[in-house]
């Protein structure tokens, strides 16, 4: 019996889940499944410009693993452009990021005000620490990984 894909972390989730050719109905078009996850390798990668082995952390997950969901990303997103197939955006093993919360003094920060401009790392923005940790939104849900910068 394989393991539990591990969860991935994703900071961005999509407002718009299907893209198809225009012209043609959705209900005559074949489709292809790109999960959350999927989207938010590629969004790292291609959008934000990121390496590998940043993305994978901000993902949470192996520079290997990382490699493996973005050449999937990319396969299914190329399937569809050339054979004119709709991509439907679902499911996945992803936990959704809502902010960090600094382990040094406590602070609960946001997503995309966690940065620091000059350098593109994760710092607090209250004392200046590096050390902070995601946090999955919701009450009683909060989901954290030691040393995640």
């Amino acid at each position: 019996m394989p393991r539990p894909p591990i969860r991935r972390y994703v900071e961005h989730l999509p407002h718009i889940t299907h893209f198809k050719p225009a012209g043609v109905p959705l209900r005559d078009l074949q489709e292809v499944e790109l999960t959350v996850d999927e989207l938010e390798a590629l969004r790292l990668k291609d959008l934000e410009g990121l390496e590998q082995e940043e993305a994978a952390e901000r993902m949470g997950v192996a520079r290997t693993t990382f490699r493996r969901v973005l050449v999937s990303a990319r396969s299914k997103v190329t399937e569809a452009l050339v054979h004119g197939k709709a991509i439907r955006i679902q499911g996945g093993p992803f936990v959704h990021i809502a902010g960090a919360l600094c382990a040094d003094c406590g602070e609960q920060i946001d997503t995309g005000h966690w940065r620091d401009l000059h350098t593109g790392s994760p710092v607090c923005p209250r004392c200046g620490s590096p050390r902070l940790e995601p946090v999955a939104p919701g009450p009683g849900r909060h989901r954290r990984r030691r040393g995640w910068q």
